[in-house]
Protein backbone atom coordinates (compact mmCIF):
# COMPACT_ATOMS: atom_id res chain seq x y z
CA UNK A 1 0.00 0.00 0.00
CA UNK A 2 1.57 3.49 -0.98
CA UNK A 3 2.38 6.11 1.98
CA UNK A 4 -0.68 7.92 2.56
CA UNK A 5 0.83 11.45 2.50
CA UNK A 6 -0.90 14.45 1.92
CA UNK A 7 -0.52 14.82 -1.93
CA UNK A 8 -1.75 10.80 -2.34
CA UNK A 9 -4.88 11.91 -0.24
CA UNK A 10 -5.39 14.88 -2.28
CA UNK A 11 -5.34 12.50 -5.69
CA UNK A 12 -7.56 9.81 -3.57
CA UNK A 13 -10.15 12.06 -3.48
CA UNK A 14 -9.96 13.54 -6.86
CA UNK A 15 -10.65 10.56 -7.82
CA UNK A 16 -13.68 9.74 -5.47
CA UNK A 17 -15.41 12.70 -6.25
CA UNK A 18 -15.44 11.73 -10.06
CA UNK A 19 -12.02 13.52 -11.24
CA UNK A 20 -11.10 10.87 -14.23
CA UNK A 21 -8.36 11.92 -16.18
CA UNK A 22 -4.80 13.67 -15.65
CA UNK A 23 -5.21 17.30 -15.97
CA UNK A 24 -8.47 17.33 -13.90
CA UNK A 25 -6.71 16.16 -11.34
CA UNK A 26 -4.23 18.61 -11.45
CA UNK A 27 -6.75 21.03 -11.67
CA UNK A 28 -8.68 19.62 -8.75
CA UNK A 29 -5.70 18.87 -6.16
CA UNK A 30 -3.80 21.72 -7.38
CA UNK A 31 -0.19 19.74 -7.50
CA UNK A 32 2.21 19.54 -10.07
CA UNK A 33 2.31 16.75 -13.13
CA UNK A 34 5.80 15.31 -11.07
CA UNK A 35 3.81 14.59 -8.43
CA UNK A 36 -0.08 13.83 -9.80
CA UNK A 37 1.52 11.33 -12.27
CA UNK A 38 4.11 8.70 -10.14
CA UNK A 39 0.91 9.19 -7.36
CA UNK A 40 -1.57 7.28 -10.07
CA UNK A 41 1.63 4.89 -11.36
CA UNK A 42 1.73 3.91 -7.46
CA UNK A 43 -1.78 3.13 -6.97
CA UNK A 44 -2.38 1.11 -9.80
CA UNK A 45 0.50 -0.90 -9.47
CA UNK A 46 -0.92 -1.70 -6.08
CA UNK A 47 -4.35 -2.38 -7.50
CA UNK A 48 -5.96 0.75 -6.08
CA UNK A 49 -6.99 2.41 -9.21
CA UNK A 50 -7.23 0.99 -13.20
CA UNK A 51 -6.75 2.84 -15.97
CA UNK A 52 -7.90 2.75 -19.63
CA UNK A 53 -7.41 5.30 -22.72
CA UNK A 54 -10.78 6.81 -24.01
CA UNK A 55 -11.76 6.01 -27.47
CA UNK A 56 -9.41 7.34 -30.03
CA UNK A 57 -12.02 8.43 -32.14
CA UNK A 58 -13.73 10.27 -29.53
CA UNK A 59 -10.41 12.64 -29.25
CA UNK A 60 -10.29 12.74 -32.66
CA UNK A 61 -13.29 14.62 -32.71
CA UNK A 62 -12.21 17.07 -30.03
CA UNK A 63 -9.28 17.68 -31.69
CA UNK A 64 -7.42 16.65 -28.97
CA UNK A 65 -4.83 13.56 -27.69
CA UNK A 66 -6.62 10.67 -26.22
CA UNK A 67 -7.00 10.57 -22.66
CA UNK A 68 -6.15 7.87 -20.27
CA UNK A 69 -8.99 7.83 -17.68
CA UNK A 70 -8.57 6.49 -14.07
CA UNK A 71 -10.46 4.60 -11.68
CA UNK A 72 -10.51 3.50 -8.15
CA UNK A 73 -10.66 0.07 -7.79
CA UNK A 74 -12.58 -1.24 -4.45
CA UNK A 75 -9.68 -1.37 -2.55
CA UNK A 76 -8.90 2.38 -3.67
CA UNK A 77 -12.21 3.40 -2.93
CA UNK A 78 -11.46 1.88 0.80
CA UNK A 79 -8.08 3.71 1.25
CA UNK A 80 -10.17 7.48 0.18
CA UNK A 81 -12.29 6.77 2.68
CA UNK A 82 -9.07 6.36 4.83
CA UNK A 83 -7.81 9.49 3.89
CA UNK A 84 -10.73 11.63 4.16
CA UNK A 85 -10.30 10.53 8.22
CA UNK A 86 -7.08 11.47 8.59
CA UNK A 87 -7.08 14.50 6.73
CA UNK A 88 -10.17 16.88 7.42
CA UNK A 89 -8.70 19.44 4.80
CA UNK A 90 -9.65 17.63 2.47
CA UNK A 91 -13.52 18.52 2.83
CA UNK A 92 -12.97 22.26 2.28
CA UNK A 93 -10.78 21.02 -1.07
CA UNK A 94 -13.79 19.29 -2.31
CA UNK A 95 -16.06 22.48 -2.00
CA UNK A 96 -13.49 24.57 -3.51
CA UNK A 97 -13.20 22.46 -6.21
CA UNK A 98 -16.69 22.01 -7.48
CA UNK A 99 -16.56 26.36 -7.03
CA UNK A 100 -14.12 26.30 -10.11
CA UNK A 101 -15.91 23.21 -12.11
CA UNK A 102 -19.46 24.91 -12.13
Amino acid sequence: MPALTSATALVLDALARGYRHGFDILDATGLPSGTVYPILRRLEEEGLAASRWEDAAKAQREQRPPRRNYELTAGGRALAEQARARYPMLAGMAVRAKTRRA
